[in-house]
């Protein structure tokens, strides 16, 4: 097997593709790890297999593309939440401190006389608010915003949830302290504090706008490290500058919001720990070796999650189409060849599915063949 790396990846994944051609200059790969590298134009080989991200976000990927030519994408949800949530508790205490502003005006005192006096005379001018007894509103309560929920709730905060596509799984995880609501013009209406943890979608591009921050509590403080474009620019600027918002904190920088009073950009430093890059790592070259090497997919944005133990003497994997009778046609075909099939999995994810068979025998060439003719079936494997 071959993978590629886009981008460098942290040396923890080295071990796990062991006996794998594995590096940045490997050719014709069966798949690619990487990290913020952009693919939308990047040449893809037939026979790439699957994607690995060492992260979460997949905007960097031409997901609807490989869907079609039946390329498996993994993310790696949760693997960096750690990182993106201590960073979000850094920023609420900048928020409601003037620390950075303070910081800087503090270093340029230095050579003038009489420092200590000083700094008593000005500090005045940085006064801020604790966050203990304010309310923080989390949009979206994936693994970063229910970890984020969690702390803040320990921090002494008021929290209110808004997820209407949260997880079972997350929801066990959260706090019982925490409130939920099913509508944001509660988050906007009654949070000082705003943090926001949702994918970049048509439903949310612009979320923050003229008219929703207009719904907004004056003074509230906003932190976006979720995608830059969540986020209208001009329209928060001119809600910063008007005072509605006292402070908006992202990990995206723009030319627009750059050297605005009370806008603080981080160089997008959310998961850049080493840490969250180990754990990244480690998990995508989990996920990829799993599925090259035994057709399981786990965390995959584009098809279901379908993952079976190795318990038979064949095993074939077929990625197509979420349509009816494809499942009797490939059974049919199947047993026809005089095949026992051990067992099985089919899920569907929207247009698409998986299904895994586990085969008493080998399949004949001619049976795989007819399964590849099937005009709703993308790909077929042999294992």
């Amino acid at each position: 097997m071959k993978v590629l790396k886009l981008n460098s990846i942290s040396p923890v994944a080295d071990e796990i593709f062991q006996g794998y051609e594995y590096g940045d200059a490997v050719k014709d790969p069966d798949g690619i790890m990487l990290r913020s590298f952009a693919m939308h134009d990047y040449p893809i080989g037939d026979n790439l297999l699957a994607i690995a991200r060492a992260g979460a976000g997949v905007n960097n990927i031409p997901v609807d593309a490989c869907t079609q030519k039946g390329i498996v994408v993994f993310n790696t949800p949760g693997a960096n939440a750690n990182a993106v949530k201590e960073l979000v508790l850094c920023e609420l205490f900048l928020g409601g401190r003037k620390i950075v502003s303070g910081a800087n005006w503090a270093q340029s005192l230095k050579g003038q006389e009489g420092v200590g006096k000083l700094v008593e005379k000005g500090k005045s001018k940085f006064v801020g608010g604790e966050v203990l007894g304010k309310t923080l509103g989390v949009i979206g309560l994936g693994a970063i915003g229910a970890m984020v929920a969690n702390a803040a709730i320990d921090l002494g905060m008021t929290v209110i949830g808004y997820d209407p596509f949260i997880s079972v799984k997350n929801a066990w995880m959260i706090n019982n302290r925490v409130k939920f609501t099913s509508d944001l013009n509660v988050i906007f209406s009654q949070c000082d504090y705003i943090t926001v943890h949702v994918p970049l979608t048509p439903d949310t591009k612009g979320m923050f706008n003229k008219d929703t921050l207009e719904k907004c509590k004056d003074g509230v403080v906003i932190i976006n490290n979720a995608r830059g474009d969540l986020v209208v620019s001009a329209d928060i600027v001119a809600a910063v500058e008007a005072g509605k918002v006292s402070r908006y904190i992202t990990d995206f920088p723009s030319e627009e919001l750059l050297g605005k009073e009370n806008i603080l950009c981080v160089p997008h430093l959310g998961a850049s720990t080493p840490e969250a890059e180990d754990n990244c790592a480690y998990m995508a070259a989990k996920q990829l070796t799993d599925y090259l090497e035994n057709g399981n997919i786990a965390n995959s944005v584009n098809y279901p999650a379908v993952s079976m133990p190795r318990t038979s003497k064949s095993r074939v994997c077929v990625l197509h189409k979420n349509v009816k009778e494809i499942l009797s046609k490939m059974l049919a075909i199947v047993s026809s060849q005089g095949i026992n099939v051990a067992h099985m999995q089919d899920q569907s994810k929207g247009d698409y599915a998986y299904l895994i068979l586990e085969l008493d025998d080998e399949p004949t060439k001619a049976s795989v063949d007819m399964l590849k003719s099937l005009p709703d079936v993308i790909r077929v494997r042999v294992l």
